[in-house]
């Protein structure tokens, strides 16, 4: 029986070589039909697969769920400089009041005043925090952020999104998210 999917359904859970996922946040997913591709191009091993089928008149196979590469990406000890890996590492909160809603981000120091657009310069900041501070100094403002912005490293953001899990997770990924995760006795 071939099922019908839309682009947005199905995605697979995508692993390096040595079986991590390439990134935990975001997931590393790729669409069903991308990964259908990789497995034709010969780059990917299937690892898992979901019930459904794709098919052609001469061919049929069922939808990866877990691709593993068969090439190695050697991963990024830095992450990228992004609003969503500042919002990460600041755990989604704004770093003068604590509050999730309406985030954006603040320079420390201002533009005005010499700041530059760095990780050690940026703060996730919500926006009446942002325009109560503007281009004032933080001590000017009185307004210092919680923690003292720092650039991060892969692990630190690994760290912090365990907190923040997909809203999808496949019960055909669970064996390859969180492994190297301290287990609880």
């Amino acid at each position: 029986m071939t099922i019908h999917v839309s682009p947005q359904a199905l995605p697979a859970l995508v692993l390096n070589a040595d079986y991590r996922p390439l990134s935990y946040y975001p997931l590393s997913l790729w669409s069903w039909q991308d990964a259908v591709k990789a497995v034709f191009l010969d780059r990917v091993n299937i690892v898992a697969e979901y019930e459904q089928l794709v098919s052609s008149p001469s061919f049929s196979m069922k939808i990866p769920s877990v691709v593993c590469l068969k090439s190695y990406v050697r991963p990024s000890r830095h992450p990228a400089f992004t609003r969503f890996n500042v919002f990460l590492r600041d755990h989604f909160e704004c770093q003068y009041c604590g509050s999730s809603e309406d985030l954006t981000f603040d320079h420390v120091i201002p533009r005005r005043c010499g700041g530059q657009t760095t990780w050690e310069n940026v703060v996730a900041a919500c926006s009446p925090c942002n325009l109560r501070k503007g281009g004032l100094m933080p001590e000017h403002a009185g307004m210092l952020p919680h923690q003292k912005p720092f650039r991060p490293t892969v692990q630190d953001l690994h760290n912090n999104g365990r907190s923040f899990p997909p809203n999808y997770l496949h019960e055909s990924w669970m064996d390859y998210l969180y492994w190297d995760v301290e287990l609880q006795p």
